[in-house]
């Protein structure tokens, strides 16, 4: 058997969301099935760290695709081309993107439809991308995996996709993520907050990620509370809109907040093992793999109670209105004043983790693709 995979998101240092899940399933689908050959798509040189295997071969296509005009010329020229030639059984595309021009039995994992509910947080022609490509990418694919229940059904509405043709398989987390003790978690806040506790955001410093509303809220848990705790922003400001800089530049306690940019896996392990607690307030997400980095790391979350979070957090989390500052702020009050409660959350964040694991998540991805090769055979 053959498989093509588009692997333009395994960037070596610049792994995000979907590039992890990518590099986790793909390895060990690599792995677990040397008899079948697989092809990476690259738009770029590969890091060898990439080459999972001796069944592995590589290809890199021009231009590289990092603009929704390029995004066209590779899938649609580049990409259609090398499938062509690589004559595989099966195209799996990781991020959902797939070649419309091409006949090959195609595997698309789409994660979430955000720019369906919120365009506006996107650039305009990247936004038109998206909402023109990706119902047309659904309707081509011959199944969708997806990483959550919430975003199986929000496919099925929005893009009238049967049921039975839309696999849920669960993100994981790293297994590096994992409790430290108590030296260690006072060298990180030595280092990144001056000996405080603080409370952690980690992402990218998108609209959805909620910001904006996090730094009213933490405004309102320092005015509120006699307290000496920190908020920790984990990521790169690649999309910090006029929105999120007035909320942050209007907080009194704005000194209390500390950026500390994108880290690298292993440090972001100990940061997030050494926080009070993870507060990731979203308005939409199709999964969220810090709640799981968290519960794995011993650490209580605080969580949405809207789209998929609720159903990841399950009763590990205390789960909030994303779009009440007062919510939020209540939350992070009644965690930083309750230990027991927050020992109860991590105990039960510690079972909750076992759910999700990469392992799990690549078996049933390699289901999906022995379904989608049967049902084009």
């Amino acid at each position: 058997m053959k498989i093509a995979v588009n692997t333009r998101l395994l960037i070596h240092n610049k792994l995000e969301g979907i590039g992890w899940f990518t590099y986790e399933t793909l390895r060990r689908m690599v792995a677990s099935h040397p008899e079948t050959e697989f092809w990476f798509i690259f738009d770029r040189k590969p890091d060898p760290s990439f080459i999972f295997g001796n069944n592995v071969k590589t290809l890199v296509l021009r231009p590289p695709a990092r603009h929704p005009l390029l995004f066209v010329i590779w899938f649609e020229w580049s990409l259609h081309k090398a499938l062509k030639r690589i004559k595989p059984d099966l195209f799996l595309s990781p991020d959902g993107y797939l070649s419309l021009r091409s006949d090959v039995a195609a595997l698309a994992v789409m994660h979430d439809l955000n720019f369906e509910h919120f365009p506006a947080d996107l650039p305009l022609l990247v936004r038109w991308y998206y909402r023109f490509f990706f119902p047309r990418f659904a309707r081509h694919a011959e199944r969708i995996a997806t990483v959550s229940a919430f975003s199986k059904q929000d496919i099925h509405t929005q893009y009238q996709i049967p049921l039975s043709d839309i696999d849920v398989l669960y993100n994981g987390a790293n297994e590096l993520y994992e409790p430290v003790d108590e030296e260690v978690r006072q060298e990180v806040r030595d280092k990144y907050t001056s000996g405080c506790p603080y409370f952690m955001f980690v992402g990218s410093l998108h609209p959805r990620k909620n910001l904006a509303r996090l730094f009213t809220s933490f405004d309102l848990f320092k005015q509120e509370t006699d307290n000496n705790i920190k908020l920790l922003v984990v990521g790169e400001k690649k999309w910090w809109t006029k929105n999120i800089r007035d909320s942050y530049e209007m907080m009194r306690c704005k000194d209390e907040v500390i950026f500390c940019g994108r880290l690298e896996a292993a440090q972001l392990h100990l940061v997030t093992a050494s926080a009070l607690a993870s507060v990731y307030v979203s308005y939409f997400e199709g999964f969220g793999i810090p709640i799981v980095e968290a519960f794995r790391c011993g650490v209580p979350v605080i969580t949405s109670n809207v789209t998929s979070m609720p159903e990841v957090a399950g009763n590990a989390a205390l789960l909030v209105d994303p779009y009440s500052e007062r919510s939020i702020a209540e939350a992070m009050i009644e965690l930083a004043g309750d230990e027991n409660l927050r020992k109860e959350l991590v105990e039960k964040g510690l079972v909750r983790a076992r759910v999700f694991t990469w392992d799990k998540a690549a078996a049933r991805l390699w289901e999906s693709v022995l379904k989608t090769i049967d049902s084009s055979s």
